[in-house]
């Protein structure tokens, strides 16, 4: 089985819920002097970030993932769990006396939410280094820390791997330069809308543009499915129907997996997308990012369900 290396971060999310609004405990007029305090009687830990969401849903798909991240002090529960779902962790590195990148996240009762992140270990993501022994066939940048994806993305370009530049929640860290630079360097761009209106707008170019630099551009919208652009032209692929909508936190690294999953096993593009869609519909039926359960015969029969054939 093809092994992909998955760059990016590992992180721990603490999720709150507060029991009213917090439209009714801010007064506009006094924010410059805010200080207040939300009692949340509800609190969940979750296992998240982009490397190691992505790795469980490719393992999911009976795919081979090596999670390239860094992690701190505290990490011990999530190199457990990798450990539990056989996810090779030998280029997971730990970072002493730091923590792990953790979010703080309270959400009221409108569904509005205040989130804090430390980054931790993560800002050391650039110890880490891609491995140039040709064990890896496919790979991916996903948000980490700044310096750790420039450098891993000059890696895979250096060692001939070809890879998905997926910079998420990290775009705004990178200049147009810089994005051009990490597009010259990738096989494969991966952007949901709001992301790729933001490359447009930094880097000045055009989506069509934009595809002709690379293999090809991936465009995942929501509940309208997702596009594929290719030397200038859109492909549209359709939504895998999810069966209820619970939370959509990981969805976007679900759909990576599937990816990453038909890239590296020769699936043609429109299989591969629609594989990604119902890897998508699995997440969103659950909450957190990692609490979907599914093996490949019911991946399958999703996905017939969905388009009517078979990925396999």
């Amino acid at each position: 089985m093809p092994s992909t290396l998955i760059c990016g971060s590992i992180a721990f999310d603490s999720i709150m819920v507060f029991k009213g609004r917090f439209k009714d405990h801010i007064l506009p007029d006094q924010v410059h002097i805010l200080n207040v305090a939300f009692l949340v009687p509800e609190l969940r830990r979750e296992f998240g970030g982009c490397a190691g969401n992505i790795a469980y849903n490719l393992r999911l798909l009976g795919g081979k993932p090596l999670p390239m991240a860094t992690v701190g002090d505290d990490a011990q529960p999530y190199l457990s769990r990798l450990d539990a779902l056989g996810i090779d962790r030998r280029h997971v590195r730990h970072v002493p006396s730091t923590f792990t990148a953790q979010a703080f996240i309270t959400t009221d009762l409108d569904d509005n939410q205040i989130t804090a992140f430390h980054p931790g270990a993560m800002t050391h993501s650039h110890m880490n280094a891609v491995p140039g022994d040709g064990s890896i066939e496919l790979g991916i940048v996903a948000p980490d820390g700044r310096d750790g994806m420039l450098q891993h993305a000059q890696q895979f370009a250096e060692h001939g791997v070809p890879f998905i530049f997926d910079p998420g929640q990290g775009l705004p860290m990178f200049g147009a330069e810089e994005l051009d630079w990490f597009v010259a360097r990738a096989h494969y761009l991966a952007l949901n809308d709001y992301e790729a209106k933001l490359m447009v707008e930094k880097t000045g170019t055009d989506l069509a543009t934009l595809s002709k630099k690379v293999k090809a551009l991936i465009v995942t919208r929501g509940g309208l499915g997702s596009e594929i652009w290719r030397n200038g032209e859109a492909t549209a692929v359709p939504v895998a129907t999810a069966r209820q909508v619970i939370d959509p936190t990981g969805c976007g690294d679900a759909y990576r997996a599937g990816l990453l999953y038909g890239l590296v096993n020769g699936m043609d593009w429109e299989t591969t997308a629609r594989l990604a869609a119902v890897m998508g519909a699995l997440k969103i039926e659950n909450g957190g990012a990692q609490n979907h359960t599914a093996d490949r015969p019911m991946i399958a029969d999703r996905f017939h369900e969905a388009f009517g054939y078979r990925p396999w």
